[in-house]
């Protein structure tokens, strides 16, 4: 079994990407699943969320893209949560400017990741805020593509360009990448902002759409500060809870888009 690669994209910022990526790693981790991370946002909050100092990173996915490196050459350990990491610093904001003359530039992660699929079941790529390269290298090599939400109205915008961006690739570059669950995230149910533009999300995509939804948790929020996934931080909180459960649905849908090949 090769792992099933999840990208965690949303072209709007501020929705819960980076802490859906590690949230979810460790919850898989937590299951007893293989998981690496890969960070592909040059501000390396991902990789600073799973206990690694970014200003110390030697190698990382900057030189994996411009092929210096392999991804064996370059993994960490997460030290405080139970998953290997593909690590990112500011360094991968000059990726995007030496792949531009490349052959192939969209595919370079992809290409990486063949070497070690079949080391992991899940590997999870925590995409840029925005459709750079990098993200594009992301959906490229993606098999489904998890999309966190915050339910205010702008957030529909974002949802439907992604969409829209999403149909684009599978049209050209990857036929098989597809929204694997749409999640919201920062969920308050007592606003009825949040009711109104979940119902929306009902209307539109009720099959993607997780039965799981991630509370607004100050726990879940302060847990990057410490460098740890809240499953670590405090495995009581709310917003732990909701992660496993979403690690519980993620497993049954990628074994049931498994089975339907």
């Amino acid at each position: 079994m090769v792992a099933f690669i999840l990208a965690i994209a949303n072209q709007k910022g501020g929705v819960g990407k980076t802490t859906t990526a590690v949230n979810l790693a460790a919850s898989l981790a937590k299951k007893g699943k293989r998981v690496l991370v890969v960070d592909l946002d040059p501000q390396g909050n991902a990789t600073m969320g799973s206990g690694i100092n970014k200003g110390n990173i030697k190698h990382g996915v900057y030189h994996v893209l411009l092929g210096e490196h392999s991804v064996k050459e370059v993994l960490l350990k997460s030290p405080t949560g139970e998953f290997d990491v593909l690590a990112a610093n500011r360094n991968l904001a000059g990726a995007e400017i030496e792949l531009v003359q490349e052959i192939a530039r969209e595919m370079r992660l992809k290409s990486a990741l063949d070497e070690v699929k079949e080391q992991y079941d899940f590997i999870i790529l925590d995409c840029p805020p925005s459709l750079t390269l990098l993200t594009l290298n992301g959906l490229v090599a993606a098999d489904g593509v998890i999309v966190p939400m915050v339910c205010e109205y702008y957030a529909l915008e974002g949802l439907s360009d992604l969409v829209s961006t999403l149909r684009k690739i599978r049209q050209t570059i990857n036929p098989k990448v597809d929204i694997l669950g749409v999640l919201k995230t920062m969920f308050d149910a007592r606003s009825n902002l949040a009711q109104d533009v979940a119902k929306q999300l009902e209307s539109h995509f009720s099959k993607e759409l997780f039965e799981t939804d991630i509370p607004r948790n100050v726990r879940l929020a302060e847990a990057p500060s410490h460098g740890m996934p809240a499953l670590v931080y405090d495995a009581h909180a709310k917003g732990a809870i909701a992660y496993l459960s979403l690690a519980d649905e993620v497993i049954k849908r990628v074994q049931q888009k498994q089975k339907s090949k």
